[in-house]
C-alpha cells in the first residue's frame, strides 16, 4: 500500500472515530430540555434501557438538571419507576467501563429499595409513579408524583364500599347509579392534581408520601397508631 494511501485510511479512521463519539445529535423519545448525545453513546444508552426494561428512562439535558423532577410528572406511568439521567452521565458511561458499573450498580440498587419500599408502603393507591435521580457525585435521591386528588377520591370509595359491606347485594342498575354517583363526586378524568415529593433515602419517601396523602384526606383524622403505619422501615440489606 502506498504512503498516500496509508495516510488515507488514518485519516478516514479518525474521521469514523470523531463522528462517533465526538458529534453530537438531538434525542428522541422521553426527554427533559434538548438533551444531545454522540452516536457511540446514543448506542449505549440503547443498550442500558434494554438492560432495565422496566423502568422508564428519561434522558435530561445539562441546562434542565435542576428542574427535571418538577418536569417528570408528565411522563408519570403506574407501576413504572422513572430514571432521570443527564447526557453528561451517559457521555461518560458509554467510554468508561468502571464509571459504567459504578452508574449501573448504583440504579439496580435504587430500584432494589423502591420496590422494598412500595411492599412497605400503606398508602400507595394516590402514588403515580416512583422516580430515582442520581447526582454528579453518584448519590441517589428518590421521588414520588402524587396525585391527591386521586387518593382522596379512592378513600371515599374505600370508605362507602366499607360501609356497604353489610348490606345485600345491589341490582345491576341500583350499581351503576352508585358508579355515576361516584364520578360525579369525583375528578374529572384529567383534572388532576399532582404534587412531587423528593427525599435522600427512600425511608423519607415513604413518610412525606404518607404526609401528602393524609394531608390531601381532610375529612380523615389519624390516630397515633396511623401515624406510625409505615414510617419505620428497615432498608439496610
Amino acid at each position: 500500500m502506498s504512503t498516500s494511501a496509508v495516510n488515507q485510511a488514518a485519516e478516514n479512521s479518525g474521521v469514523s472515530a470523531y463522528s462517533e463519539t465526538k458529534r453530537k445529535n438531538q434525542v428522541n423519545g422521553k426527554t427533559i430540555g434538548k438533551p444531545e448525545l454522540s452516536e457511540k453513546a446514543q448506542k449505549y444508552y440503547e443498550k442500558l434501557k434494554k438492560k432495565f426494561g422496566n423502568m422508564d428512562f428519561i434522558l435530561v439535558s445539562a441546562d434542565m438538571k435542576e428542574q427535571a423532577e418538577a418536569n417528570a410528572s408528565q411522563y408519570a406511568q403506574a407501576n413504572r419507576t422513572v430514571v432521570l439521567i443527564d447526557e453528561d452521565k451517559i457521555e461518560r458511561m458509554a467510554e468508561d467501563e468502571s464509571y459504567r458499573k459504578k452508574y449501573e450498580g448504583i440504579i439496580s440498587g435504587a430500584a432494589a429499595q423502591i420496590e422494598q419500599m412500595k411492599n412497605g408502603l400503606t398508602n400507595k393507591q394516590g402514588v403515580k409513579t416512583f422516580g430515582i435521580k442520581i447526582d454528579d457525585g453518584g448519590n441517589a435521591s428518590f421521588f414520588a408524583v402524587i396525585d391527591k386528588s386521586l387518593a382522596a377520591q379512592r378513600k371515599r370509595i374505600e370508605e362507602k364500599a366499607e360501609q356497604k359491606a353489610d348490606e345485600k347485594k345491589k341490582s345491576e342498575k341500583q350499581a351503576r347509579e352508585e358508579k355515576l354517583e361516584e364520578i360525579r363526586a369525583g375528578r374529572v378524568p384529567g383534572d388532576e392534581d399532582l404534587v412531587t415529593v423528593t427525599a435522600g433515602s427512600v425511608e423519607e419517601l415513604m413518610k412525606k408520601i404518607n404526609n401528602e396523602i393524609y394531608a390531601s384526606l381532610s375529612d380523615t383524622v389519624q390516630t397515633d397508631a396511623e401515624k406510625q403505619v409505615g414510617q419505620h422501615f428497615d432498608f439496610r440489606g
